[in-house]
């Protein structure tokens, strides 16, 4: 898994994106519905920030931040580090681990692509492990 690409790994179903004068509360309620845990914040077709669970947490709800009044332009993380899709999976994993993200948006010719995260090591062996103890529990 590890040494596939990014671009086989990534979810482009789940890359959601909002404009930085989105407010917190809207891109809450965006991120919810989605099941997401990061909106990528764009402007004029280019990727201007990331907005994450934690940054909700830490830099709203922790600060007393009206989630109705605060953009996303005022919490989220500028510029983010990115992603190439032809890059390993491998290679994703440890910028994240580096950097302390469990996001990181895929832009392929300054264009935003998809979104890997951390989570995406997880999925495959949680849905075998999932299989399995299903297919246990039938054979009892």
């Amino acid at each position: 898994m590890f040494s596939q690409r990014v671009k086989s790994v990534m979810e482009q179903k789940k890359l959601l994106t909002a404009a930085p004068q989105t407010t917190v509360s809207e891109a809450a309620k965006l991120m919810a519905k989605k099941n997401v845990g990061a909106i990528m914040v764009v402007e004029n077709d280019r990727l201007v920030g990331i907005f994450t669970e934690r940054d909700a947490l830490v830099r709203v709800i922790a600060k007393g931040r009206d989630v109705k009044a605060t953009t996303l332009a005022e919490v989220m993380t500028g510029e983010p580090q990115t992603v190439d899709p032809n890059k390993t999976f491998g290679y994703a994993l440890l910028m994240m681990h580096e950097n302390g993200y469990r996001h990181v948006p895929v832009v392929e010719n300054d264009k935003l692509i998809g979104i890997v995260s951390s989570r995406n090591a997880l999925d495959p062996d949680l849905e075998e492990f999932v299989a399995e103890a299903q297919r246990r529990k039938h054979i009892r």
